[in-house]
C-alpha cells in the first residue's frame, strides 16, 4: 500500500495537480501523514446463517446486509460513509487536487455527428457539465439543443441512458435513468416539434429500442419487480413490442414467456428492410442462441437460427433471403459467415 501511495503522489506532482515546492520537497512527508490517519472501521455483526449445496455447507454471516432497504443496513452504510469521509478530509492539498483536475478537465468535447433524416447531430460538452448534451444542426444552420439530460431533473441525477431514431428521422425514443437505477422509462418525441408522442414506457431494463416503420419498436424487460429494484431477482427477460397510440399494458409478447424461452438477457433487432426479426437470447454474458422471424409474414412462426450459447453470434446483414452473420465460434477474432434463412 505504501508502494502505490508514493507513485499517486509523484504522478500527481509530475502532472502539475500539487504544488511543485510541496511536491519536490514533502512527498515523503505527505506518504507518512497519510499512513498515520486513523482508521477505525465500525463493526460489523455476524449472523448465524447456512446455506447446504450439494452436500456442502456454507456459511453466510452476512446475510443480513442483503436486505438494502432495511434501516439497519441503511445505519451501516452510514457508518462506512462517515469512516470514508473522515479519512478523505485529512488529506492534505485535498483542495488543491480538485481544483488542478478542474482545471483539467474544464475544455470543450465534442462527439462525432451523425445523421437522422433531414438533422445532423452531436453530442457536446462545454467542460464542466454533468453530462454531455446532445444538438443537432439543419445543414448549415446554427446548432440547437435537442436534448439536455442536465434539465431532466433537479438534483441532475437523472441521465439520457441511450437514443434511437427512426429510419426517416422524424421520431426518436430515448430512455432515462433516474438516480442511476437500470430501471429506465422510454419516451417517443416527434423531431420536428420536440413534442412526445404516445405514453411514457416504465419498467424497462437491460434494453435497447429498435424500430419497425414508425409505428412501434421492439423493447425488452423483466416483469416488474416486486420490493426493492436493487435486489429483485430477474432472471427471464422478454421481448416486446410496443405500437405507438396504444397503452404499455397492450404490448404484445414476442419472445419470453414460456419457460423454454427463459434466458437472462434478449434482444431484438431487425434487418435493415426490416423483413426479419432477430432475437438474441443468453444466460450469460457471453454466447448467445439466435432465432428468426419473418415480418412479412402474419403469425410466422419462430425458426431457430442457432440453438446453443457455444458463441457470440449475430446478424449484420441480409439479402433477400441470405444473412451474413459473425461469430466468435472456434475464432478468437471473429469472423464472417452467411447462411440461408428458409425454414428447414
Amino acid at each position: 500500500m505504501k508502494k502505490k501511495t508514493l507513485a499517486l503522489v509523484t504522478a500527481f506532482a509530475m502532472t502539475g495537480i500539487l504544488p511543485s515546492a510541496y511536491a519536490e520537497d514533502s512527498t515523503q512527508k505527505l506518504v507518512e501523514h497519510v499512513h498515520k490517519m486513523a482508521v477505525k472501521y465500525p463493526t460489523t455483526k455476524k449472523v448465524d446463517v447456512v446455506d447446504e449445496y450439494f452436500g456442502t455447507k456454507v456459511s453466510d454471516p452476512y446475510r443480513w446486509l442483503e436486505d438494502d432497504v432495511s434501516k439497519e443496513t441503511a445505519d451501516w452504510v452510514k457508518a462506512q460513509n462517515q469512516v470514508t469521509f473522515d479519512y478523505l478530509a485529512q488529506i492534505p492539498y485535498r483542495h488543491q487536487i480538485e481544483e488542478r483536475l478542474t482545471q483539467l478537465m474544464d475544455y470543450e468535447k465534442l462527439g462525432r455527428p451523425f445523421k437522422e433524416g433531414k438533422y445532423t447531430y452531436f453530442y457536446k460538452n462545454d467542460g464542466l457539465q454533468n453530462q454531455d448534451v446532445l444538438y443537432r444542426q439543419l445543414d448549415d444552420g446554427k446548432p440547437e439543443v435537442f436534448l439536455d439530460p442536465n434539465t431532466f431533473s433537479e438534483d441532475g441525477t437523472t441521465s439520457l441512458a441511450n437514443v434511437s431514431f427512426t429510419k426517416d428521422g422524424s421520431l426518436v425514443a430515448y430512455s432515462i435513468s433516474e438516480g442511476g437505477s437500470d430501471w429506465r422509462k422510454v419516451i417517443v418525441l416527434d423531431t420536428d416539434t420536440k413534442k412526445p408522442v404516445g405514453e411514457t414506457l416504465v419498467d424497462i431494463k437491460f434494453s435497447g429500442v429498435n424500430w419497425l416503420g414508425n409505428k412501434g419498436f421492439y423493447y425488452s424487460s423483466y416483469d416488474k419487480p416486486e420490493g426493492s429494484e436493487l435486489s429483485a431477482k430477474t432472471d427471464q427477460h422478454k421481448l416486446y413490442y410496443y405500437e405507438l397510440g396504444t397503452k404499455q399494458s397492450e404490448d404484445k409478447l414476442i419472445f419470453g414467456g414460456t419457460e423454454a424461452e427463459k434466458h437472462r438477457y434478449v434482444r431484438g433487432y431487425t434487418s435493415d428492410d426490416q423483413r426479419y426479426l432477430f432475437i438474441s437470447a443468453s444466460t450469460s454474458t457471453s454466447g448467445n442462441k439466435l432465432f428468426l422471424k419473418d415480418l412479412t409474414k402474419a403469425d410466422s412462426p419462430l425458426q431457430t437460427i442457432l440453438d446453443n450459447t457455444n458463441s457470440d453470434t449475430w446478424v449484420i446483414d441480409s439479402k433477400g433471403t441470405k444473412l451474413y452473420l459473425v461469430t466468435n465460434l472456434d475464432a478468437p477474432k471473429k469472423t464472417c459467415s452467411d447462411g440461408g434463412c428458409e425454414q428447414s
